[in-house]
């Protein structure tokens, strides 16, 4: 009984041990040399595993040895991609994967598919500039806040630089742009190719309501508190954080040397500060833009042609063919057509999706402070 007691102490240890060796061998994602890609999950009890990739529809995984879910894509255009594993119903992240999509609501993992040569949004070696990270209490809104500014390579303080304020979609965070837009990359790619001037880019949180990103605050659910939302968000960027930037970093400002740009709910933000305040913004982008009314005319009351198509020196609209909010995006370029405001209007291929946003912002930015 003794010698089987310490035989059964030692097999312990050593099953745990393989186990453990088995699950290590499990690689997760695998990105190959063809630009496919092959995930892995497991999951002894699931019945039922899909990838969920951003763009893409749900792709079934199949069950194999140990109860790993495996599936290897179709070649991949070079880009960031964000995922998750559907198990029976319930999203996971890939444990086995330290990176990370950041989200104030739906977390993912993510990875990158290297372009040859690089893409602009992959770390390439060209002189970089610097990701400032500033907080201040907002007495606009009322909360704590957060925002980063990228300083271009050889940043001097007190050059007369001009200002691109990019604004994230609903659940990111101020970092969404940096962290997943990878906002600076580009920045430092357009910069070394000679493609775009240098510029500051600030990157505010962009919720004009404190919690206004959690759907089960009460608050939330009140009427009108959207538009609270926009209203006190206009406020805010314009009383508290351009005057900051413009006195920590001593840059222009002059209209005309800003801009203001943002995807989703930053769009439609980005609309609505910059054409109810076209005095104060001579660039304005919006990418995939929603949450507006559909009434663009209570949107924009004060929007009149001639002092917009004066003042502004470039009105960028863009949106995926393939995106839900496609309609609204085509409604509000014929809304402006309908009034002679000056549109530059894109459609491109893609849904709601990062892989858009980003060659978005590589279009507009080499548009901007001509």
């Amino acid at each position: 009984m003794a010698l089987l007691g310490l035989a059964l102490h030692l097999l312990v240890p050593m099953v745990t041990l393989a186990a453990a060796k088995a699950q290590a061998q499990i690689v997760s994602p695998e990105v190959h040399a063809d630009r496919t890609v092959t995930f892995r999950y497991r999951d002894v009890g699931a019945k039922k595993v899909d990838l969920g990739l951003e763009g893409r529809d749900a792709i079934p995984m199949e069950k194999g040895a140990n109860g790993v879910w495996t599936v290897t894509t179709e070649p991949l255009a070079p880009d960031l991609y964000g995922y998750t594993f559907g198990a029976d119903g319930e999203t996971r992240v890939d444990v086995r994967n330290a990176v990370m999509k950041p989200n104030l609501i739906w977390q993912s993992s993510m990875f990158l598919v290297p372009g040859n040569p690089p893409e602009a949004w992959e770390v390439q070696d060209v002189p970089h500039g610097t990701l400032h990270h500033h907080f201040y209490k907002s007495d606009v809104i009322g909360d704590q806040r957060d925002f980063f500014v990228y300083t271009p390579p050889g940043f001097r303080p007190g050059k007369k630089y001009p200002v691109l304020y990019l604004l994230h979609g609903y659940s990111d965070m101020a970092s969404g742009w940096s962290e997943v837009g990878k906002a600076n990359l580009i920045m430092d790619s357009l910069i070394a190719q000679g493609k775009t001037k240098p510029m500051l880019v600030v990157m505010p949180l962009g919720y004009g309501v404190p919690d206004f990103a959690n759907p089960f605050h009460p608050a939330n659910r009140e009427r009108g508190m959207g538009g609270r939302s926009y209203e006190n968000y206009k406020k805010g960027l314009l009383t508290e954080v351009i005057p900051a930037v413009e006195r920590e970093y001593r840059v222009s400002s002059d209209r005309k040397d800003r801009a203001i740009a943002g995807l989703s709910m930053g769009g439609a933000e980005s609309l609505f500060v910059g054409l109810n305040s076209h005095d104060k913004f001579s660039y304005v982008g919006a990418f995939s833009s929603g949450g507006l009314a559909a009434d663009f005319a209570t949107d924009f009351p004060g929007l009149d042609a001639t002092k917009a198509n004066k003042q502004l020196k470039l009105l960028y609209v863009s949106c995926g063919t393939d995106d839900g909010l496609i309609t609204f995006n085509r409604n509000l370029v014929k809304f402006l057509n309908d009034k002679q405001i000056k549109v530059q209007s894109h459609e491109t291929p893609g849904r709601h999706a990062w892989m858009v946003w980003r060659r978005n912002l590589i279009d507009f930015s080499q548009q901007l402070f001509k």
